[in-house]
C-alpha cells in the first residue's frame, strides 16, 4: 500500500499538497475498508468529506463523519478493532483511541508515513484522522448508494444532496464556534440552488437548540439564511478555510456580499 501511496502523491510539489493528498487517500482506503467490511449496513457517509470525495468538491478535510442509522450489532469498539486491523493489513502503522459519548470518535494516528514520503522530518510527527459516527442522527435523511473510483473501486451509502445540505446549515448556525470550511461548502450549494430537505434540518435543529418553535421552510429559508449570515464572521471564515483549498485565491469569495446575493434566489 505504501507504494502505491508514494506513487499517487509523487506528482504534487509542495509539502502541504502532499500532505492533503496523502490525509485523502487514507480517508478513501478507510471508506473502501468500511465497504468491504460490510458497516455501510450501519452507517451513512455524510459531511464535507463526502462531499469532496462523491461530488469533487474542490476542498480537502480532516475528518470522517457518519451517522448511525441502524444500531443492530453495531458497537464502537468492535468497529475501531476492525479498522485497525484492516490498516495494519494494508501495512500501515496506526494506533487509535475512542471516546465521545453521542457522538463516537475514533482518533487514527498515522505512524512514520510522513518521514517515509518525505513530508516531515519531524521523527515526532504523525498524520492523524478522526472517524466521527453520530449515534442518535436527527430522523428524515434520505440515503443513496454512489461507485467512487479513486484509487479503489468500491461503494459508500450517503445521504443526498439536499440531506446533506441540511446537516451543512445545520452546522453552519448552530454550531458552537465557526468553522470557515462549512461555510465554503456552503457557498458551493447556494450556487448550486439546491433546496435543503427540510424535514431533517427542522429535526437537527430541535434536537440540538430546543427553545426553537419556528419551523424553517421554503417560505422563509431566504429570510432565515440572510439573518443567519450576517452574524458571521467572515474574516474568521477565510482564515480557517484557507489551507484545505485546491485554489487559495477561492477564500476572497467568502465574504458576506456573495453569500447575500445567493440568498436572494431563495426569497418567496
Amino acid at each position: 500500500m505504501i507504494e502505491l501511496i508514494e506513487k499517487e502523491i509523487e506528482k504534487f510539489e509542495t509539502r502541504q499538497e502532499k500532505f492533503n493528498n496523502l490525509r485523502e487517500i487514507l480517508q478513501i482506503l478507510i471508506l473502501k475498508i468500511i465497504h468491504d467490511t460490510g458497516y455501510f449496513k450501519n452507517l451513512v457517509f455524510t459531511g464535507g468529506t463526502a462531499l469532496r470525495i462523491i461530488y469533487n468538491l474542490k476542498r480537502f478535510s480532516e475528518d470522517i463523519d457518519f451517522s448511525l442509522v441502524n444500531k443492530k450489532k453495531f458497537k464502537i469498539e468492535d468497529f475501531a478493532n476492525i479498522l485497525e486491523r484492516e490498516l495494519k493489513n494494508y501495512n500501515l502503522e496506526v494506533e487509535l483511541k475512542t471516546s465521545g459519548r453521542v457522538v463516537k470518535q475514533i482518533n487514527l494516528k498515522f505512524l512514520k508515513i510522513l518521514q517515509y514520503l518525505n513530508i516531515s522530518f519531524l521523527p515526532s510527527q504523525k498524520l492523524f484522522i478522526r472517524v466521527e459516527i453520530d449515534t442518535n442522527p436527527p430522523e428524515g435523511g434520505n440515503m443513496e448508494i454512489s461507485l467512487i473510483n479513486k484509487i479503489f473501486i468500491f461503494a459508500v451509502v450517503h445521504f443526498d444532496l439536499p440531506s446533506l445540505f441540511a446537516t451543512k446549515l445545520h452546522a453552519c448556525f448552530f454550531r458552537r464556534y465557526t468553522k470557515g470550511r462549512d461555510f465554503y461548502d456552503l457557498l458551493w450549494y447556494l450556487t448550486k440552488g439546491i433546496q435543503p430537505n427540510y424535514v431533517l434540518l427542522n429535526n437537527a435543529i430541535r434536537q440540538s437548540s430546543k427553545e426553537r418553535k419556528r419551523a424553517i421552510k421554503p417560505e422563509n429559508f431566504g429570510k432565515f439564511l440572510k439573518r443567519e449570515l450576517l452574524k458571521v464572521d467572515f474574516d474568521k471564515v477565510k482564515r480557517d478555510v484557507e489551507r484545505f483549498l485546491e485554489d487559495k485565491r477561492e477564500a476572497n469569495l467568502l465574504n458576506k456580499e456573495n453569500f447575500l446575493k445567493l440568498c436572494k434566489k431563495y426569497e418567496i
